[in-house]
């Protein structure tokens, strides 16, 4: 007879944002976690006996924030990071992403490469990975059985392509659809409630219009998440414009074969029109904001703010390897200096602010994959996904006679800090890091 999990408790501060995107601090209260879910938040508790071997007591430079939300990351071309940012979107897939990803045919390479994704990923405080997998689904299900095996909460892409390329880097039309429900299976054998399927067509210039269909009608059968790129490139939306005569836009292509849905996210979203914007608000897409890729490949500045005024869902990703880091908060960086740098430019321009990234990088994310009912922020019955921050670790704070107050202490970890801050993961209760 297994034995009841015992209630883990939590005291210290805590920060996280509510659906309005506010900042919430709380100097000193406890929360309550059992069989993986918040069980009860009390805040200034009055006496809570604090010798338990499930209470963890945090120190005065310690705080506990919910765990980071990477929407878009593309776990096969991780070991393609840092190489090729002197080139532009087509011409860096062509030079070092195709011939990399070529290789996941080889299973104990990709067991390799997954397995140090993951762990990275995690050690980076990144609790929900949206990944883009293999062509190969079993490559892809390999990824997804790493993800389980160190206690990932992650969707799992097998990439969807039809197009023929020279180099044989596709499937046919059959083939795709044939083991793209396949994996779909694979997944659920998984028996593994953190790890989801995620339909993946790579981009519209990879699937024909038939392709695409059928991968809509099978995310509406079995209601799930849909990840692609949309307009990241001005190269890439004049030849969608060449090869899509018949549609007005990149989006209302994806529009048109049922991919634009209220559980979709597309990547970049750069080079959005007014129309566009208007058409994935009208069918609650969300854009995933790629900041660091957008900037490595040369695509240009995304007005976040532009997106969010329209009422866009909005989450963040490494888009790694088009991003140079893993990290998340790497990510909120690099978005923090592109809405900086459009404030320059524009006059009366408001730039995001901290508290902004935050809230991209946490319920921003677990919204635009429509899980904000689950994870995100710390409210009685989600699932107990967090980070334990110290900021007297890595120097970002000096011992000094000042008392930080917790805004400042989360504006310190973002702008200053790094994986070594993370003194600890959890993800669904469990400690994994």
């Amino acid at each position: 007879m297994s034995s009841i999990p015992k209630e883990k408790v939590f005291i210290g501060s805590f920060v996280h944002t509510n659906e309005n995107g506010e900042l919430i601090t709380v100097d000193h209260g406890a929360i309550y976690v059992k069989e993986g879910k918040i069980t009860s938040i009390i805040i200034n508790p009055n006496s809570i006996d604090i010798t338990g071997e499930n209470v963890f007591v945090l120190s005065n430079s310690q705080f506990l924030m919910p765990g980071l939300i990477d929407c878009h990351i593309h776990a096969v071309q991780f070991p393609n990071l840092g190489l090729g940012y002197d080139k532009k979107l087509l011409e860096w897939l062509e030079i070092y992403t195709f011939p990399l990803e070529k290789k996941y045919v080889d299973e104990k390479f990709a067991e390799e490469v997954f397995n140090t994704v993951v762990k990275q990923t995690v050690m980076h405080g990144t609790t929900t990975a949206c990944y883009f997998g293999s062509l190969y689904a079993k490559a892809s299900i390999i990824l997804g059985q790493k993800a389980a095996q160190i206690g990932q909460r992650a969707f799992i892409g097998k990439l969807s392509m039809n197009c023929k390329r020279s180099d044989d880097y596709y499937e046919t039309t059959e083939e795709s659809i044939i083991n793209v429900n396949k994996f779909i299976q694979d997944i659920a054998e998984l028996n593994n409630p953190l790890i989801k399927p995620i339909i993946t067509p790579r981009f519209a210039l990879s699937c024909d219009v038939t392709l695409m269909k059928e991968l809509g009608k099978l995310a509406k059968e079995k209601d799930l998440c849909i990840q692609s790129h949309i307009s990241e490139n001005l190269n890439e939306i004049e030849a969608v414009r060449s090869t899509f005569p018949d549609w007005s836009s990149y989006a209302a292509v994806y529009d048109a074969v049922g991919l634009l849905t209220s559980k979709t996210v597309m990547a970049h979203g750069i080079h959005l029109t007014d129309d566009e914007i208007a058409l994935l608000k009208k069918r609650n897409t969300a854009v995933i904001h790629c900041p660091s890729s957008n900037t490595c490949l040369k695509s240009g500045l995304c007005d976040v703010q532009k997106l969010r005024s329209k009422g866009i869902k909005i989450g963040l990703g490494t888009d790694v390897a088009g991003g140079q880091s893993c990290s998340i908060l790497d990510a909120m960086r690099s978005a923090l200096q592109v809405s900086t740098h459009l404030s320059l430019l524009k006059d009366d321009y408001e730039a995001l602010n901290y508290k902004d990234v935050f809230h991209l990088a946490t319920l921003g994310g677990a919204k635009a994959l429509a899980m904000d009912s689950e994870i995100g922020n710390f409210i009685v019955g989600k699932e107990f996904d967090a980070l334990v921050v110290d900021i007297n670790v890595n120097a970002v704070q000096v011992n000094d006679s000042r008392n930080y107050t917790l805004e400042e202490k989360l504006q310190k970890f973002i702008y200053s800090g790094d994986d070594r801050n993370i003194l600890q993961v959890y993800i669904n209760g469990y400690k994994v890091k």
